[in-house]
């Protein structure tokens, strides 16, 4: 059976999701972490990729990110691969992939979810009951874009900007938005959209991609609703 094609297209943000070979953990020590974050980061410069919000979770990855050229995104997640994949095996003795197939990824019409997208990731350790709030959790964003901390992987993305002029202001807008639970039809529609490939937008947002790539981008499948764990973050 062929490989769905992933719908890349320059400068229009990509929420991508990676996890672990039957939800195992790919993260063990402090160590790790810190490595995939250096590799993303060597990555996400070399073949321009402008990373806005990210989320390392003990089985699974999100990032938010906007690539320059079509196989911007392709090109970085390899290089992460081809050197966080033998790290794992070299470190802890083990073999093969760590990762469950391909990394999925969804398109996202930045004008309506963007920010959402950004909080539905810096949120997934609040979801899995690791920490009461988000700026407890280390391996995310969200101290970069919710504290002003620097995060040299960080690229802010305008509509981020937007939201106030002066730093200190925005963080505190910023934080505002977390002060309210996602929405339940948000939380299902980025979920479906992640698993079937399908952008995460309006309906006039996919037909303007669908007319840029030339392809029907297809409808995110309605069906029962994803089963989340809170076991060290394997959920969504």
């Amino acid at each position: 059976m062929p490989r769905k094609p992933r719908f890349i297209i320059p400068n229009v943000p990509v929420h991508i999701v990676q996890r672990g070979h039957s939800r195992d953990p790919v993260f063990f020590e402090d160590a790790d972490y810190l490595a995939y974050l250096g590799w993303l980061n060597t990555g996400a410069e070399r073949y321009h990729c402008a990373i806005h919000a990210y989320v390392l979770m003990t089985n699974h990855i999100h990032i938010l990110a906007t690539p320059s050229e079509t196989d911007s995104i392709t090109r970085m997640m390899q290089f992460v691969g081809r050197h966080y994949v033998p790290y794992i095996n070299h470190t802890y003795g083990t073999s093969g992939s760590i990762w469950e197939g391909r990394y999925k990824s969804s398109l996202v019409q930045d004008e309506q979810y963007l920010l959402t997208c950004m909080r539905y990731i810096e949120l997934n350790p609040v979801r899995a009951d690791m920490v009461r709030s988000p700026a407890h959790y280390r391996w995310s964003s969200y101290r970069a874009n919710g504290q002003g901390k620097t995060d040299q992987l960080i690229t802010p993305h305008p509509i981020y900007l937007s939201l106030a002029k002066n730093p200190e202001e925005r963080c505190e807008l910023y934080k505002e938005l977390f002060k309210a639970h996602l929405d339940a039809k948000d939380l299902r529609d980025i979920r479906a959209t992640l698993q079937t490939g399908t952008p995460l937008g309006n309906h006039l947002f996919k037909q303007k991609v669908e007319a840029k790539l030339g392809l029907k981008v297809g409808q995110a499948k309605r069906g029962r609703p994803f089963k989340i764990l809170n076991e060290g973050g394997k959920g969504l």
